[in-house]
């Protein structure tokens, strides 16, 4: 592979690879695009066979995690949700209230509280060591949960997206579609030793992402932060933000970025991708051209044929 560096404000070097540099690179890399474009083309029917089956044989260890309460959520958390919803907040006064970060625009607050984090992640470990099966979270991480198969989407996921995230997205991100968010994609990530150690720069199929820091023990792994997905590599300087455990970051999901390697422990990572159907009907914010639709199921990609109309979903066949 072709291989560049970024440099990062800690002085820390980053090396990205950027293309092949022999016939057997090419190949293989090319196998794995097939591939890749055969998983893309039975996805929600193995997803919806997956979950299907994940219903019928398992048993949850703490079935109350499932269902959002407001008892999960960090009070600092609330306190933002509640002076986004009233009727004289602004912007500045926004800023007053959340942590900013060296990298632009993005946000740091405590999302949960520790006890919720705790009892989730038994929850994730009971998953992960049963007989059900499971399914990769995305192209990039081996290691994860599809949080739609193992049934949070209606009862947690979408809830607090809707009820709790929209008030801050619609304030702070409200030129990248943060007003009219009405999808996602949501699954956990694990890092740990002999895993995935760490997550190479890129940028996510999304208007606005959210990442939490759920657990449990671990040292270093820093997220690092570029420019907009349309800057050069050439004319780029990352950004590294410390990520503790129970606080979010949030964050475009065009912002170029990544996860540097834990040196011990396990780390897991709530991620939820969230989208807005009237900014990528017009773009698709992967191929970076105007989508060519596909029907299909669930959230899908989060592309409508018609804005005003949510309930079909299609994906852009041209990803």
């Amino acid at each position: 592979m072709c291989v560049s560096s970024l440099r990062t404000s800690s002085g820390r070097t980053i090396k990205i690879s950027l293309g092949c540099v022999s016939e057997s690179q090419f190949r293989d890399v090319l196998g794995k695009i097939h591939a890749e474009i055969e998983r893309r083309q039975h996805y929600i029917l193995k997803s919806a066979e997956r979950a299907a089956t994940i219903k019928e044989i398992y048993t949850p260890l703490h079935q109350h995690v499932y269902y959002l309460q407001e008892s999960f959520l960090a009070p600092e958390f609330l306190q933002l949700v509640k002076y986004c919803t009233s009727t004289d907040a602004t912007m500045e006064g926004l800023m007053n209230l959340i942590q900013t970060e060296a990298a632009p625009r993005v946000f740091r607050f405590p999302v949960f509280r520790k006890e919720f984090c705790k009892d989730f992640i038994e929850e994730l470990e009971h998953f992960e060591q049963s007989d059900a099966p499971k399914g990769r979270p995305n192209t990039m991480n081996n290691y994860g949960i599809l949080l739609n198969e193992l049934g949070f989407d209606e009862t947690f996921i979408t809830p607090l997206r809707e009820v709790y995230l929209h008030p801050l997205t619609a304030l702070l991100y409200s030129d990248y579609g943060g007003s009219c968010l009405d999808s996602h994609k949501a699954f956990v990530v694990k890092y740990a030793m002999r895993e995935d150690l760490d997550l190479s720069y890129h940028y996510d199929n999304a208007e606005v992402t959210l990442n939490v820091s759920l657990g449990k023990d671990f040292t270093e792994g820093n997220l690092f932060f570029g420019d907009m997905r349309q800057v050069p590599l050439s004319e780029t300087e990352c950004v590294e933000v410390e990520h503790h455990v129970t606080e979010g970051l949030l964050h475009r999901g065009q912002h170029m970025h990544g996860a540097l390697p834990i040196s011990s422990g396990t780390r897991w990572n709530l991620i939820i991708w969230m989208r807005a159907s009237r900014e990528r009907n017009k773009l698709c914010p992967m191929c970076g051209k105007r989508p060519t639709l596909v029907e299909s199921g669930g959230f899908s990609d989060g592309f409508t044929m018609d804005p005003d109309d949510t309930s079909s979903t299609f994906s852009c066949s041209l990803t």
